[in-house]
């Protein structure tokens, strides 16, 4: 299981956004332990006793413990020892994020190790100042997670983290850049703050991540804020700390629960402002980038005004190349002036992931057992939706091998099996048929196949008319029409260029694959 999922199912098993800090301060335990008649024991056992107390109390009412390594640090050994008792204690289904703040590269892949596979820690968090190297090491375990410090709550910290100015300050230039640095599966935000101006700067950069909130709240308005402020469109994504003090009281569990109970009604009626008979919610809630351009902004409008909610997607495939114009030989030796390339998102974790996401969306209300991509192009398609979506993986293979087990098909599967078919950019469908005919020749089932791009063409002759008469469901994310729409309304494309690509699908010819190919 992955901390993402591990993650979500904790905050949904419980109903809870509450994080808690398992820190043994001795400043604080001194008056906890006194009240209990433990004054006169040693501090390693007065801070083992308040940790157990602590996470039987908050158990069912929190969805992470975060203990801070540096005051188990400050124990020496028997501290790290200390450590490992938490772990113990921690129930597994929830996470354990130790937060370090580490920033030195070179102990990170020593400390990885240690934190992930001897200590069994879930994530970890990191200072970003030395860039995507920092995190890289962290990285390399794929079902753990790392927690960026993108903003701290010291008052001393100001100069630093809001430079140059307020238009452009350093902390969100921080947040946009590790962004790109792991998909938000694997990369969470830390934001010390009190101040809700602050988070919807963060949440407004940032609307797909999980942010965890470093703050103390001491008025029902302020809690109030840094929700509205702080929660994702779907009443999530905001991880929020029980107060320090609280953990030293003699009724945690009834204070941990009224607080769970608070956020859990402030998260309701959120929704119930969402849903369409209430109109349009606050923005607040919603951020969205401002565009760069008056251009841009028209390019997320569709024709009846509503928002594209693909437009920055597509914006963004542009400008990495992915669309590309000029004189193209293809593989049957026609020449086509453009050529649309998908390859590159791969070395883009943050592009790629968004990717998946709007695969994801078509995927959702279909019915399959197992994720089958069209070698090669859309194989790290597939194996992305495989991990995202926890369905396996199978692929049929383009030429058998002479070797070997020689399979037709790669990958675990029963005869019988339902596959869903992902491919990247549709064009004239042979090469998808094909793979279903292999598919099918095996045993497994084929009703559906989703691509990302469907060229398009004439409703007669075009390809997804060619798979329904061959009694398969086509499913695209984006067509010819809507990404020059898009573009064209951006400025990305002139009045020729879209014209060009507004005609596309009457200049294929047919049994001609690989015009938009990306393999």
């Amino acid at each position: 299981m992955g901390f993402f999922v591990q993650l979500t199912d904790a905050i949904a098993a419980r109903q809870s956004l509450l994080v808690t800090g398992l820190d043994p301060n001795p400043e604080m335990l001194q008056a906890w332990a006194h009240r209990r008649g433990m004054g006169g024991r040693s501090f390693l056992s007065q801070a083992r006793h308040w940790i157990k107390a602590v996470v039987e109390a908050t158990a069912d009412h929190v969805c992470a413990y975060k203990p801070s390594l540096g005051f188990y640090q400050a124990l020496g050994p028997v501290g790290l020892e200390l450590l490992r008792e938490v772990r113990e204690l921690v129930p597994l289904d929830i996470p354990l994020i130790i937060d370090t703040k580490h920033g030195d590269l070179n102990s990170s892949s020593a400390l990885a190790h240690y934190l992930f596979r001897e200590l069994g820690a879930d994530g970890v968090t990191l200072s970003p100042l030395a860039g995507q190297d920092i995190a890289a090491p962290f990285l390399l375990y794929p079902d753990k997670a790392v927690v960026i410090t993108c903003h701290s709550s010291n008052a001393a910290a100001r100069v630093l983290q809001h430079h140059p100015d307020e238009s452009d300050p350093l902390y969100l230039r921080i947040v946009r850049e590790c962004q790109l640095w792991a998909t938000p599966d694997q990369l969470l935000l830390e934001v010390g703050t009190s101040d809700p101006a602050i988070l919807a700067r963060v949440r407004q950069e940032a609307p797909e991540r999980f942010l965890i909130l470093r703050s103390l709240w001491g008025e029902e308005d302020r809690l109030d804020a840094l929700l509205e402020a702080g929660l994702s469109p779907a009443a999530d994504g905001l991880l929020m700390p029980l107060p320090q003090n609280l953990l030293v009281e003699d009724d945690i569990a009834v204070r941990a629960a009224a607080l769970k109970q608070r956020i859990s009604e402030r998260r309701d009626r959120w929704l119930e402002r969402r849903a369409p008979d209430q109109g349009e919610a606050c923005s607040l809630w919603l951020p969205e980038r401002r565009p760069e351009s008056s251009a841009e902004a028209a390019a997320g409008m569709n024709a009846d005004g509503s928002g594209d909610p693909l437009a920055s997607l597509i914006l963004d495939l542009f400008d990495i190349g992915c669309l590309l114009f000029g004189d193209y030989v293809q593989a049957s030796g026609a020449v086509f002036n453009y050529y649309v390339d998908l390859r590159q998102i791969i070395s883009d974790p943050n592009l790629f992931h968004r990717v998946l996401h709007a695969y994801a969306g078509q995927l959702g209300e279909l019915v399959f057992d197992r994720i089958a991509g069209i070698p090669y192009g859309s194989l790290p398609t597939a194996t992305g939706l495989s991990l995202q979506l926890h369905k396996p993986l199978l692929y049929p293979r383009k030429e058998v091998k002479a070797h070997g087990a020689r399979r037709l098909i790669e990958g675990d599967f029963e005869e019988g099996d339902r596959v869903v078919v992902v491919d990247d950019i549709l064009i004239t469908g042979s090469s998808v048929l094909e793979g279903i005919a292999k598919l099918e020749s095996s045993g497994l089932e084929v009703e559906d196949v989703v691509v990302f791009i469907d060229h398009g063409g004439r409703a007669d002759t075009s390809a997804r008319e060619r798979l329904a008469r061959a009694g398969y469901r086509c499913h695209a994310v984006l067509d010819i029409a809507r990404i020059t729409a898009v573009l064209h309304a951006a400025g990305r494309l002139s009045d020729d260029q879209a014209a060009t690509l507004g005609h596309a699908p009457a200049a294929v010819a047919p049994g001609v694959e690989g015009i938009l190919a990306s393999s």
